[in-house]
């Protein structure tokens, strides 16, 4: 198996090593530098490249799953603060019939806590008394906030039908690899669910489990249903 990685940054490396441990191949590594207005995304650079993992920035991420889907690879997402553009992207994935993962977080942990936030939320939906905030907070390099995993977590509440007001918060600051917090609070008691990431490791293990998930697959998948569904 071959695959590019587009954005080789801190999480790029990461699944670089990760991958070659695994025995893949990493026949294209992509940066701002050899990328610039896409320039690296070309039939000849792609060829042989069976899934392509991008976790570059928000606003190339959209032109980068088309570049790289009219050369008929398939992807996995990982960047973030794109989702206005989803429907268009769905589009795209199914106009030329690739396979793409999208997750705003690769981790299992966080994955498992979306259903739990939901199965909470669900719960609590029709008991007024709770009151319901979202926290988050990460790296001080990290580009959007809030981050696209909180912002997941507040859809599967609403999901759950928990329709009264969440406060949302960020924070920025230092090396934090990733810490996010649901809570409801009553009068009577006080409900925390919190997941702390110790590293970005499971991120990019995550990450390449979904690229040879992918591999030789067609339509537009959350890391969820490989997960849990699948």
């Amino acid at each position: 198996m071959k695959i590019a990685i587009v954005g080789y940054g801190k999480m790029g490396r990461m699944i670089e090593r990760i991958a070659t441990e695994r025995g893949i191949e990493i026949a294209l590594k992509l940066d701002e530098f050899n990328n610039a207005d896409y320039a690296g995304i070309t039939e000849e650079n792609f060829r042989g490249v069976d899934v392509a993992i991008d976790f570059s920035i928000p606003a190339a991420a959209a032109g980068n799953i088309e570049r790289i889907a009219a050369l008929g690879v398939n992807m996995v997402i990982g960047t973030t603060g794109w989702l206005e553009q989803e429907a268009h992207v769905r589009k795209v994935v199914a106009d030329t019939g690739v396979g793409l993962v999208w997750s705003p977080n690769y981790s299992v942990g966080v994955n498992a806590f979306f259903r739990i936030v939901r199965e909470a939320s669900k719960l609590l939906s029709d008991q007024p008394e709770y009151e319901a905030w979202a926290w988050e907070i990460h790296h001080s390099a990290k580009k959007d906030a809030p981050s696209g995993t909180l912002l997941k977590l507040v859809d599967e509440m609403r999901a759950a039908a928990y329709s009264r007001r969440v406060d949302v918060s960020s924070n920025r600051a230092g090396t934090i690899a990733g810490t996010h917090e649901i809570g409801f609070d009553s009068a009577a008691d006080t409900i925390t669910l919190r997941h702390t990431a110790r590293s970005r490791e499971g991120f990019a293990s995550g990450a390449v489990r979904a690229a040879e998930w992918v591999a030789g697959k067609k339509g537009f998948f959350e890391f969820a249903d490989i997960l849990f569904e699948r």
